[in-house]
């Protein structure tokens, strides 16, 4: 059976576009979320161990988190009781607050959602610095409902409960202009510290979004990555497109 597994991913992985080449990240296995950015990439997998990535090897951290975000803001995390941790000289830190999801790739500020799907922002002037109870933590509830919440240079992506996608101009004081409708329909999305944006639709298909620039920062329209399979999860930092299907296989592509 595992023989039989192992020749349909390679004929799997030989079907993906030629535009991406795709192979299976074997030294890691059941993988349920993973996130990168400046270089770094960390992960969960489907018992909620958290991983960090060091060469091929990947290092378990201390604890137990179902998501975990890494950025310019640090690396963040929150657990199955949604209760949110800061990655302080080698220990998880408790912060204020219950989310159920968090990014910390914007410019040194975090967003996340909570169980309620209500948006909140902490402003760069927070992440930074801190280094445990004591340290103020002034979340900002921002408008909308979001169940899935990722930011970049150019702007901060979301979707909600229904999967329409939304843009938001923030700032690293949280100061914010509301949401803007984006076409197409996605379940979760994230976007990378160029300001490239990924996301997954409930069908499991994987799009990229073109024409992002500063100028321009909604783009122009969507297109789709061909996989071989159905995914979940998706995140993109430096040339790797790493995609977890819905099986809990890991890849990462590269173009």
């Amino acid at each position: 059976m595992r023989a039989t597994a192992a020749v349909l991913l390679v004929l799997c992985l030989l079907a993906v576009s030629h535009a991406w080449d795709c192979r299976e990240v074997v030294n890691i296995k059941n993988l349920m979320q993973i996130d990168a950015g400046l270089g770094q990439v960390v992960a969960t997998d489907t018992s909620q161990i958290p991983y960090y990535l060091v060469g091929d090897e990947w290092i378990r951290m201390p604890g137990y988190l179902k998501h975990i975000t890494v950025g310019p803001a640090g690396i963040w995390g929150v657990n199955k009781d949604y209760a949110i941790y800061k990655y302080v000289a080698g220990n998880w830190v408790q912060a204020a607050g219950l989310l159920k999801q968090l990014d910390a790739g914007g410019d040194q500020f975090v967003v996340g959602a909570n169980m309620d799907d209500t948006p909140f922002c902490l402003p760069s002037s927070a992440t930074v610095g801190y280094k445990g109870p004591g340290s103020p933590l002034p979340w900002t509830g921002l408008p909308g409902a979001v169940k899935y919440y990722s930011c970049g240079p150019f702007g901060c992506w979301a979707v909600n409960k229904n999967d329409d996608i939304f843009l938001m101009s923030l700032n690293q004081d949280c100061q914010n202009k509301g949401w803007s409708p984006i076409d197409g329909k996605l379940s979760m999305i994230e976007v990378a510290t160029d300001g490239s944006v990924f996301g997954v639709n409930s069908a499991g298909s994987v799009y990229t979004r073109d024409g992002i620039t500063a100028s321009k920062p909604e783009g122009t329209g969507w297109s789709n990555i061909p996989m071989c399979m159905l995914m979940g999860h998706v995140t993109y930092d430096l040339g790797h497109l790493w995609v977890v299907s819905k099986s809990a296989v890991t890849m990462v592509c590269t173009q």
